[in-house]
């Protein structure tokens, strides 16, 4: 079992030790940043702020969420709406690594500029190990790029601090909590809603697939011990359309995949199996609510052979 005061202990001193001037934490509001900005908070409020970039690619909480953690442990932070920027960005890509790499590459240029305003030197992330083992880590094949690791440039100009490089999410839970954090939360991938929406990343997909996590979000947080209390669970965006009835008439709308999932780190775990009754309120509430949808999967695949996201 990991010593958790000697780990905190550790990584303050770590972070006086390498932070010699100004640096921004990369801050999701995610379990592993957050655990970053408090571990900030407590050794070297002074010399960070937090930045949260609003990629278009949120959820709808994630916003008031993090003003909530900025003002919980008096950190100094911004939140920056760049979402016009992002959707640009990815306007006309569909290949899952190209996605990864332009949304890396894109934080770290928004990083960047607001570093030199700031009058920043340093790069804080709450890389975990998963991270760049499934990134590669130059010890493996990539299984899939993080925009954390596999998405930033070589020339990039911020020295870079990532405390956390060597836990697994169970560890990150464990001292969060031992720190009275709160990790009951599910993690949530760092490029967003974009690596659940299949093929070309638009503005309007990410609002339908936003209205669609919200009632998968809803439902299994309020299910009573129905599916406990999974890893993760979350929705994917399909890039075809087929044959449906909305009221009397012809739809042909979207379909959208349900991924809910239970594992220990993240590297490993199997999918969640609901009751039919559970499942067909869910798909009568998304297909009810979200117009554009018709049609509504359940994801039965473990890890491995499929990874928990879908890119």
């Amino acid at each position: 079992m990991l010593d958790v005061k000697k780990f905190v202990d550790e990584t303050e001193a770590l972070l006086r030790r390498e932070l010699q001037g100004n640096g921004i934490i990369a801050c999701s509001g995610g379990t592993d940043s957050t655990l970053l900005a408090v571990l900030c908070s407590i050794s070297v409020r002074e010399r960070v702020t937090a930045v949260f970039v609003d990629t278009g690619l949120v959820r709808a909480s994630d916003i008031e969420n993090i003003r909530k953690l900025f003002s919980t442990y008096s950190l100094r932070g911004l939140v920056l709406d760049r979402s016009d920027r992002f959707f640009s960005a990815l306007r006309g890509v569909t290949d899952p690594e190209e996605k990864r790499k332009i949304i890396g590459r894109t934080f770290i240029e928004v990083f960047e500029e607001i570093a030199s305003e700031l009058g920043a030197e340093y790069l804080l992330q709450g890389t975990i190990a998963p991270d760049w083992i499934e990134s590669g880590g130059g010890v493996r094949d990539t299984i899939k790029s993080h925009h954390n690791v596999g998405g930033l440039p070589e020339n990039m100009k911020l020295k870079l601090i990532e405390p956390l490089r060597d836990l697994y999410k169970d560890e990150v839970k464990h001292i969060s909590e031992s720190l009275g954090i709160d990790a009951v939360k599910q993690p949530f991938p760092g490029p967003g809603l974009a690596v659940r929406i299949i093929g070309e990343v638009t503005r309007e997909k990410a609002d339908t697939l936003r209205k669609v996590t919200d009632i998968v979000e809803e439902m299994v947080e309020s299910s009573h011990g129905e599916v406990g209390k999974p890893w993760q669970y979350f929705s994917v965006l399909l890039p075809f359309r087929t044959t449906g009835v909305h009221g009397d008439k012809r739809s042909y709308g979207l379909t959208v995949g349900i991924r809910i999932f239970d594992s220990i780190d993240g590297m490993s775990g199997t999918f969640t199996k609901p009751s039919w009754s559970f499942l067909e309120t869910l798909s009568t509430r998304i297909t009810n609510e979200v117009p554009e949808i018709n049609r509504v999967v359940y994801d039965i695949t473990n890890k491995p052979p499929g990874t928990i996201e879908w890119e």
